[in-house]
């Protein structure tokens, strides 16, 4: 397997939302318990990356999909308007913990991004996933410097690095154009950002 494939895996979509509540609870100064973390962390795992996967195994058995990477945008209407519903869970799951409501940003935020994919999908325009959720985690980092009036340049820096390298694997597997890469980051980022300022 080449990088561009293992940087496609670490980095998918389905790992993301993982992997940025992982990092959040590193970066901030909450007083979450190690096990409320995990039971988050478990939470987050289950609904964002084990339903989906076995979403997708069910879609695949009853000839829904052609493969895996469900790279047609016929093929992709399913599992995101799936996955909007399990955003939407999510954040509405987080808004009601006043520890970690800030996390509820997050997927209110991706939820919004998806929103806009779905409706862009009428007009015939496939978008980046994977460069939509590196974006929404750049965006949701930038929002927790608002939040907590604190510098998290060194972690924004290594998430833009992680999202030019990710872009070059997409583009290099001809799974995007440039205009699809440049997109899905721009609608993740931007709708962090506009869901920060609405709620």
């Amino acid at each position: 397997m080449n990088w561009q494939k293992i940087l496609s895996t670490i980095l998918h979509p389905v790992v993301m939302p993982t992997i940025g509540i992982l990092t959040y609870f590193i970066v901030t100064a909450n007083q979450v318990s190690i096990r409320e973390q995990l039971y988050l962390l478990f939470t987050v795992f289950v609904t964002t990356y084990l339903f989906p996967m076995l979403l997708l195994i069910v879609l695949k058995l009853t000839k829904k999909i052609d493969s895996f990477e469900v790279s047609t945008i016929k093929e992709r209407k399913i599992p995101l308007f799936v996955m909007m519903c399990i955003f939407l869970f999510l954040g509405r799951f987080f808004s009601q913990f006043s520890k970690y409501s800030d996390l509820s940003y997050l997927f209110f935020g991706t939820l919004l991004a998806l929103i806009f994919v779905y409706f862009i999908f009428f007009v015939k325009v496939k978008t980046s996933l994977h460069l939509l959720s590196m974006g929404s985690a750049i965006g949701f980092f930038v929002t927790l410097q608002l939040i907590y009036n604190t510098s998290l340049l060194p972690l924004i820096i290594i998430f833009t690095l992680l999202s030019g390298f990710l872009a070059t694997a997409r583009l290099d597997l001809k799974a995007h154009t440039p205009k699809e890469v440049y997109l899905g980051f721009l609608l993740g980022f931007s709708c962090q950002i506009l869901t920060y300022y609405i709620l």
